[in-house]
């Protein structure tokens, strides 16, 4: 099965910051459980999946969370849904760490001596590779940028299929997760607040043009 790469292209001109849904048009249930499929199958580094995805529908929850989301003043409340993404916090995501044996043993179903070389060549990588060690917001932070990475597909996904979009970083970070932990039983030992992504369909057309670099601004070829 391929795509053209046309639909491709069109799917990113299509895709913008969408900072109003229309309220009345709701996404098909397939439609969204596809959006959600991507997000599951997305790639991480040494496949460790360091997240979670919160569908917030109710609408009181989005109303205690849009006070302090000064980025998503328009979109929590007319968006048809929207996804929280949680990161695992630093101790989770140690070279040593219960939750990476378990994904390598019940997830990834390795053997032993491969569970034992995969578990030093990411104590390799983050101790002296990419020193993640040395505190633990180095560590979170590298976990959170994988969560980059199911985000960005699952906006794209949503283009391909003619839903909008909006990610969302603008929100207060702590109020966000006394919130959750108060209302929706997130436990902040494990997880903190990556970022918001709203999906529904446009209110109005995007107020200006895509505009982007040119390719020879941010593309060098090392012949």
């Amino acid at each position: 099965m391929t795509i053209s790469k046309q639909d491709i292209l069109d799917a990113f001109q299509f895709r913008h910051a969408c900072k109003e849904f229309d309220a009345e048009r709701k996404i098909a249930g397939a439609d969204f459980d596809f959006i959600l499929e991507v997000a599951r199958l997305s790639p991480s580094s040494f496949g460790l999946e360091p997240w979670q995805f919160l569908v917030v529908q109710n609408p009181d929850l989005r109303e205690k969370l849009r006070a302090f989301t000064w980025g998503g003043q328009k979109q929590l409340p007319t968006a048809s849904h929207v996804v929280l993404t949680l990161v695992r916090k630093s101790h989770f995501m140690r070279y040593d760490s219960a939750y990476l044996q378990h994904i390598m043993r019940e997830v990834q179903q390795f053997p032993e001596d491969i569970i034992s070389l995969r578990s030093g060549l990411i104590e390799k990588f983050q101790r002296s590779d990419f020193d993640l060690l040395g505190s633990e917001r180095t560590l979170t932070d590298w976990a959170t940028r994988q969560t980059y990475l199911p985000l960005a597909n699952m906006m794209t996904a949503a283009a391909l299929i003619g839903i909008d979009s909006c990610p969302i970083e603008g929100f207060e970070r702590l109020e966000v997760e006394r919130i959750l932990a108060e209302d929706a039983n997130v436990n902040l030992e494990h997880w903190s607040a990556a970022y918001m992504v709203a999906f529904g369909y446009r209110k109005n057309p995007p107020a200006r043009p895509k505009t982007r670099q040119s390719r020879d601004a941010v593309v060098r070829w090392l012949d």
